[in-house]
């Protein structure tokens, strides 16, 4: 993404992008745990698909308004529900409009600092916003996906909501540090004109 943004021909990704591809396959076909996964997603009939089914139930289940705080039903039985389907679970609780905010949310973080690297000068600073709001929203948005079953399970949390220490701690330095770099700078107000004391006027 910071190649192509940098300037980068289309044609300089696509010998790193078909190698990408070539090791999807390669791991498809020699990694067990890997072919389980991919197979499972695109057979469900497999029995592969029991977190996917799970979590589409409770988004399911959840409706528009949700079943309310604390009682989702499907979230006693959907494996990783407090980190990678954490989703799902405030999906089946808050419903279609709770869900429907998060992900709007997510949504606009991630405008919002593109929109304010582009009024940077720097073009330094436009890539390192880029970079790092990148990695937050194709985390969020990879996450979502595999509550949807858009995508096979990956394993990935989801920024701020899922639980996890060091995944909390590197998201709160990543949108800090981009704060820092498209954050306005105050401008500073004139001193007020010294007053003259009364008494040296008159003399």
């Amino acid at each position: 993404m910071l190649l192509f943004l940098s300037g980068g021909s289309l044609w300089k990704l696509a010998l790193p992008g078909a190698g990408l591809a070539g090791f999807l396959v390669f791991a498809w076909r020699t990694m067990p745990h890997v072919a389980a996964r991919i197979d499972g997603f695109l057979n469900p009939a497999l029995g592969e698909s029991y977190q996917t089914e799970q979590a589409l139930s409770a988004i399911a289940n959840g409706g528009v308004f949700g079943t309310g705080p604390g009682d989702g039903y499907y979230k006693a039985f959907l494996p990783d529900a407090h980190t990678d389907y954490v989703f799902a679970v405030l999906a089946e609780e808050g419903g279609l409009l709770i869900g429907g905010a998060v992900m709007a949310l997510f949504a606009l973080i991630v405008l919002r600092a593109l929109a304010r690297a582009s009024e940077a000068r720097a073009h330094w600073v436009q890539l390192s916003v880029a970079g790092l709001v990148g990695l937050f929203g194709l985390q969020a948005a990879i996450n979502l996906a595999v509550n949807l079953n858009l995508v096979p399970p990956k394993g990935m949390s989801l920024p701020f909501l899922s639980y996890g220490g060091s995944s909390l701690l590197a998201t709160a330095l990543s949108l800090g540090m981009v704060l820092a770099l498209t954050r306005r700078e105050i401008p500073k107000l004139p001193r007020p004109p010294a007053v003259v004391p009364q008494r040296e006027v008159m003399a």
